[in-house]
């Protein structure tokens, strides 16, 4: 199961009663907001306890069309890495 950004709004809300749907939101979106542009910055996000976000550069490089078989210049870009936090780590393997 995923969780999509209406149902995180919901459960927050469920947490908070006292806060407003419209203040959860707007916060939310500025902390997404936030860490879109650290990571555009080439900046890391580090959110204790739960990880690290940061961008990789991958090389440009030259692959194959499985479907054709033709070869097909990929240009360089940019990934973002996720490494989970020990506590993320231990609470989801129940240590």
């Amino acid at each position: 199961m995923s969780i999509v950004k209406s149902k995180l709004l919901d459960q927050l809300h469920k947490n908070y009663p006292n806060f407003r749907k419209k203040d959860l939101h707007l916060l939310v979106d500025i902390i997404l907001k936030e860490i879109k542009l650290s990571l555009k910055r080439g900046e890391r996000v580090e959110l204790r306890k739960f990880g690290v976000f940061s961008t990789n550069t991958q090389k440009k490089s030259l692959r194959r069309n499985p479907k054709t078989g033709e070869k097909v210049e990929v240009p360089e870009k940019k990934t973002i890495q996720w490494k989970m936090s020990k506590e993320m780590f231990n609470a989801l393997n129940d240590e």
